[in-house]
């Protein structure tokens, strides 16, 4: 059973498949919805998603909150410390885990900043979006759509 880290205006839940599963929720339109917990309504509206980010924005009866969902996955991943952001120049971008590219979205010469989405792999039956860890240029690329890359392989060099 899967188990998700929600964290909502920096306060964490931690939810198991069967407690969403038990939500009492109501779609009432586009990007709306009616929730009943412990004899109270809500009405929740979608205000922003970002799916990337795994983010949402929310206002919940009147009130805005920032939401970000961690699936096992993302836990694991943290867990493992290959989340950690680094704030420097970066010579190169190596792949966190095996599996299958399936999206190049740099290119030789493009200036880069923290959070660029870089390339798209395929591991473990989820696409994840390979960010730039710190700033710099794109030197080389060294995988292209298709390639199998073992954890640790280089795929992009810096500048």
């Amino acid at each position: 059973m899967a188990n998700y880290d929600i964290t909502i205006d920096k306060e964490k839940f931690n939810l198991s498949s069967k407690d969403i599963a038990s939500l009492d929720i109501v779609p009432i339109g586009n990007q709306q919805f009616h929730a009943l917990r412990h004899k109270r309504s809500y009405k929740i509206k979608i205000l922003n998603t970002d799916f990337a980010q795994k983010t949402m924005t929310l206002e919940v009866n009147g009130n805005t909150y920032e939401m970000v969902l961690a699936d096992e996955y993302d836990q694991m991943v943290d867990k493992m410390g290959l989340l950690s952001t680094k704030t420097h120049k970066i010579n190169n971008i190596k792949a966190p885990m095996p599996g299958l590219i399936i999206d190049v979205m740099a290119t030789i010469g493009q200036k880069v900043e923290t959070g660029t989405p870089l390339i798209v792999l395929s591991a473990m039956k989820m696409e994840n979006i390979i960010t730039s860890q710190g700033e710099g240029i794109i030197k080389s690329i060294n995988v292209e759509v298709n390639d199998a890359v073992d954890k640790g392989q280089l795929i992009i060099e810096m500048e």
